[in-house]
Formats: C-alpha cells, sequence, structure tokens
C-alpha cells in the first residue's frame, strides 16, 4: 500500500493571512473503536476554521483521520483531541470542529468543540436584503 495513517499534520501557507475567511471540511467516514466494547464506532466529523498563519493540507488530514481506526475512545475524548491536534499544527484564529457521531445505543451524540486565538473577534455579521 502507498500510503499509511499517521498522525503528521502537514501545513500550507495561508495564501491570504491579511483576511479573516472560513475553511470548512467534512470527513464522513471517520471510524475509531469503542473504549467499552471494542466495536467500531463511526462518526461525521466537521472542521470549520479562519486559518491565521497556515492551513492544513488536505491529503495530510485524510491519514491523520485514519489513523484512529484502530484506537479505542470516547466520543468526548476523540471530538476534543482532533480539535486539540489541530490547533496544534495551524493555531487558527478560530476552530469549531463537530463530532456527528452515529447512532449507538438509541443515542445520537453530537460533540462540539471551539477554540479562539486570544483577543480574536469574528467581524460583525452583515445582513443583506
Amino acid at each position: 500500500m502507498s500510503t499509511q495513517p499517521s498522525k503528521t499534520l502537514e501545513t500550507f501557507p495561508n495564501p491570504h493571512p491579511e483576511r479573516d475567511y472560513t475553511i470548512h471540511m467534512e470527513v464522513p467516514e471517520f471510524t475509531c473503536l469503542c473504549p467499552k466494547t471494542g466495536q467500531p464506532d463511526f462518526a461525521t466529523i466537521l472542521i470549520d476554521f479562519v486559518p491565521d498563519q497556515l492551513c492544513v493540507e488536505l491529503k495530510s488530514l485524510k491519514m491523520y483521520m485514519w489513523s484512529f481506526r484502530e484506537e479505542g475512545g470516547f466520543h468526548e475524548a476523540m471530538t476534543n483531541r482532533i480539535a486539540d491536534d489541530i490547533v496544534a499544527a495551524i493555531n487558527p484564529r478560530f476552530l469549531r470542529l463537530t463530532g456527528r457521531w452515529n447512532v449507538r445505543g438509541g443515542i445520537w451524540t453530537n460533540v462540539v468543540v471551539e477554540h479562539r486565538q486570544d483577543g480574536w473577534a469574528p467581524a460583525p455579521k452583515v445582513e443583506l436584503p
């Protein structure tokens, strides 16, 4: 196999660091293991961030997400860990990471994690007619 899972998140320079803009990514096939049963857990991971100086490279993000396939962890821990790793790699102005976990025992779980750089605030919302 030419590619392997990896915990390395590669980055590249933000092409427009002078401007706030949002990057939205969806990872619909995230898989890890339930720490209680060892059975697979599935989620869609939604990543929204306002980059500062760096952006995350997509292939490395794919390999990073793949690296959790054989790891056990609670939904809350996995979602926070992914957010922490992305923040450590790119230090975005803002990040919102949502884990939409598939039903388990008749219960849907969504975990939302946010990060803001010190002093950063979004521009006021513009309402157009």
